[in-house]
């Protein structure tokens, strides 16, 4: 038998990555491939969750079969957070397709809890927002827009999940329904401090609690896969949203560690330890991991949209062929030429929270070229992350010595050095950036025994790259300057419309 091992499954909004990652921190098999994104109407994104599955399944197949004889004792899964399904518990058959959390359908239905005064109370309940990025507002608008599937989720014939609920139960065969903290505290239906589904927050959205899964700590029992998916039963021992894992995956499991994820949005988390801290300042609080994989607490912020603006040049408007050509094209002119891109396709997250945001570009010309445009797009991501992190220690009270950053885009060196130069902070990234999947990887193998504790697992990953700042304050003054004048922009034009 091989090394002690554990299988990672990485669902997140554009594609599954499965790696088989070793006791000793080698990757010893690696897939990915991408699934169907829909777009029924502007502002609603939906996914067909059967798709997901049977992708996830066929990924996670290749990368076994690439580990060889690898000894695999555990099944960790991460996932794209507040996506929701809804499917027949029996036939474990979806009786829609999964609304994606960039889907902003439910805006009016916000809007109007909002109105009616509940906001103060959702935020001390749920550590949240009334925005339609989180998972409960869209079940409620399932359950609204289909009287029938309301009446079989009263009777207990219907389950609802995020992602790693649906993949649990269709990969132990409808054995396990089933979530942990991290992913039912980004619902809007799970009370922090109680640490249980909240009842009023069920009777305000209309939610019957038999439609609800069992919460289990990060690291520990899920179930069983089933022998027919991947040729061999393995237990399920770790999950956690994509970037609670990658919080934990990047080490930050005590108070004061913060890490940033650049995959399809950007996602900036400050570990607070075991006390709940509520926001003033466009925060949300959320459930993260302790160290042995147990419940702890974090400060989030969330730019909705960062790789994806850089897939929407390449897909939508044909400015690179590739992703990876934009660091080459951003360090092929010396500025933007005074373009500013605030890619608020979805809305705006943290701070602001405007859902009826949408995508703006100011400051072109007949000069602008490609170049300036895709330069434009990594900046924002940098900007919108500058945002967030100022909140974040206004909130904490503490200044952040190191940004400890991951995802597919932390790669490109140029956007690195620019966010460290804007955030005037360094900046680390680890050998391995999907930290996503390396944090479901841990607390899957911390249950499993595969490492000894937390910090063996870590210790495994190899050594990180360090950007340091080096930009002077009066250019970070004007070029964040000239950031805010556009969200402001940017808002305006959307309560304008309202």
């Amino acid at each position: 038998m091989g090394v002690p091992s554990v299988l990672a499954i990485d669902q997140g909004t554009t594609g599954s990555t499965c790696l088989v990652l070793a006791e000793d921190g080698r990757v010893l098999g690696h897939a990915y491939s991408e699934f169907t994104q829909y777009f029924p109407r502007p502002g609603w994104v939906e996914h067909d969750a059967t798709e997901i599955f049977e992708v996830t399944r066929a990924v996670a197949a290749q990368a076994l079969d690439a580990a060889g004889d690898a000894d695999v004792r555990s099944v960790g899964i991460t996932n794209q957070r507040e996506t929701v399904v809804l499917w027949d518990r029996e036939t474990l058959e979806p009786v829609h397709r999964a609304i994606v959390w960039q889907d902003r359908r439910t805006a009016d239905m916000c809007r109007r809890l909002r109105e009616a005064g509940h906001l103060d109370d959702v935020r001390a309940r749920t550590g949240l927002v009334l925005d339609p990025y989180f998972s409960g507002t869209k079940v409620a608008w399932l359950l609204e827009d289909d009287p029938h599937l309301r009446e079989r989720a009263e009777q207990g014939e219907l389950a609802m999940g995020t992602i790693d609920s649906w993949l649990i139960a269709r990969l132990t065969g409808g054995a396990s329904h089933v979530t942990d903290p991290t992913n039912a505290s980004r619902t809007l239906l799970w009370n922090l401090r109680d640490t249980d589904w909240d009842p009023i927050m069920l009777d305000r959205l209309g939610i019957p609690r038999p439609l609800l899964p069992e919460v289990r700590p990060s690291s520990g029992m899920f179930g069983t896969t089933v022998g027919e998916v991947f040729g061999r039963e393995l237990p399920i021992g770790g999950v956690a949203g994509d970037q609670q894992a990658a919080l934990f995956g990047q080490g930050c499991w005590a108070a004061g560690l913060a890490k940033n994820t650049y995959g399809t949005g950007a996602f900036l988390l400050l570990h607070t330890g075991d006390t709940p801290v509520p926001s003033e300042h466009g925060l949300l609080t959320t459930a993260a991991c302790a160290r042995d994989g147990g419940l702890a607490y974090a400060l989030e912020g969330s730019v909705f949209v960062a790789g994806a603006a850089i897939q929407w040049l390449r897909d939508g408007l044909g400015l690179l062929d590739a992703a990876g050509e934009s660091e080459a094209m951003a360090r092929s002119v010396e500025d933007t030429a005074g373009v500013v891109f605030v890619p608020a396709f979805v809305g705006l997250g943290a701070p602001h929270w405007e859902p009826e945001a949408r995508g703006s570009m100011f400051g072109l010309t007949r000069g602008t070229t490609r170049e300036h445009i895709v330069r434009a797009a990594l900046e924002s991501m940098a900007y919108g992350t500058a945002e967030v992190l100022r909140a974040m220690e206004a909130e904490s009270r503490v200044r952040t010595s190191e940004l400890r950053v991951d995802g597919g885009v932390a790669m490109n060196d140029w956007l690195m050095q620019f966010q460290s130069d804007i955030v005037d902070t360094p900046v680390r990234r680890p050998a391995i950036v999907e930290t996503t999947a390396l944090g479901a990887a841990g607390l899957a193998g911390l249950y499993a025994g595969v490492w000894r504790d937390a910090e063996a697992f870590v210790e495994a990953q190899g050594d990180p790259v360090h950007f340091r700042p080096g930009m002077n304050d009066s250019e970070r003054r004007d070029r964040m300057g000239s950031w805010n004048r556009a969200v402001r922009a940017t808002v305006s034009w959307a309560n304008d419309a309202m």
